[in-house]
């Protein structure tokens, strides 16, 4: 069973590592602060070009891993050292140990507190996890000047210029109107650019070129989100969870709608699916999924429906801590 680690669901307000005192705490975030740059920079390096998510998100959970004993090890000696500072333990006594177990909850609190908080500093790992250039035969062009303008598309792209970036990509496809990820990233910028409708036809033209593509039906069902068009939204997560039941964006993409309906119940129990999928997958968008789930128990507390929210992270095989 599966345990959801944060402090959401716990009674006391800390999140998971107990800091004693105020300058143990801003020494912990100093440290976590360095160690994240340096897994970013880790992560930063990764080449997602032909890789899949699966492998993407191994590649960064490995780089995470590197830093997680210097912050177990560091939190526990800071944490040790306002102790003994205040007089709490008998420096005699002193006994800190690493608990190396990745299965561990220990080890998992470390982890994922790390993992948190590169989510919300670190732009690679965004950019990392949202990569999926796992290539079909549909999904370059053989034609080098179309291959040439895509590559002057990307780059424009990269620096917000999305006007820029849609005129490279359309010269891309009057060349070679069968090139997927040029039809993928038109998409992309159109929705950059708030124009949800060509947006629509540009991935509906990379699923006639390459059928089998997911990435433009999750991006499609992401653009019916940001029409409020979430009938439509769901049908197309639906049609996504039909080739790949074991995709964690369905679960949440699906969960996320729900919740905005306020359908809680419902929505919480796409969302344990996707949590737990994350998790196995080693995603970094499990710590998505944990907001959005701590915000229905909000929610269903209010309703005094804390029994019905324990009782779906149980058919779930989660445990609250």
């Amino acid at each position: 069973m599966r345990t959801l680690l944060t402090a959401f669901f716990c009674v006391t307000a800390y999140f998971s590592i107990s800091a004693q005192g105020n300058e143990s705490t801003k020494a912990i975030a100093s440290l976590k602060s360095e160690l994240a740059q340096s897994v970013c920079l880790c992560i930063d390096s990764i080449d997602v070009h032909d890789r899949t998510k699966a492998e993407v998100a191994e590649k960064i959970s490995n780089c995470i891993h590197e830093s997680v004993g210097a912050f177990q090890i560091g939190s526990k000696l800071l944490d040790m050292d306002s102790l003994l500072k205040k007089g709490g333990v008998d420096n005699k006594k002193v006994d800190i140990s690493i608990n190396t177990n990745k299965n561990s909850d220990e080890y998992k609190r470390y982890y994922y507190e790390l993992e948190s908080y590169l989510m919300d500093s670190c732009e690679a790992i965004k950019e990392r996890v949202a990569a999926n250039d796992k290539l079909s035969h549909k999904s370059m062009s053989t034609n080098e000047e179309a291959v040439d303008y895509y590559t002057q598309g990307v780059q424009a792209y990269q620096k917000q210029d999305y006007k820029e970036a849609i005129r490279l990509y359309k010269k891309a496809l009057s060349i070679d109107d069968q090139f997927a990820f040029a039809w993928d990233n038109l998409g992309l910028c159109y929705r950059k650019s708030g124009e949800y409708d060509l947006a629509i036809e540009a991935y509906e033209r990379s699923l006639q070129v390459d059928p089998n593509g997911e990435m433009p039906l999750q991006n499609l069902a992401i653009v019916y989100q940001y029409k409020k068009d979430f009938k439509q939204a769901i049908a197309t997560f639906e049609r996504l969870k039909k080739r790949d039941p074991k995709n964690a964006e369905v679960y949440f993409g699906i969960g996320n709608i729900q919740t905005q309906l306020e359908e809680f119940e419902s929505a919480l129990d796409n969302l344990c699916k996707a949590y737990n999928l994350y998790i196995e997958q080693k995603s970094p968008y499990r710590s998505d999924a944990e907001q959005l789930i701590n915000y229905i128990y909000k929610q269903l507390k209010a309703k005094n429906k804390e029994a019905r929210f324990k009782e779906i992270l149980q058919e779930n095989n989660i445990r609250m801590e």
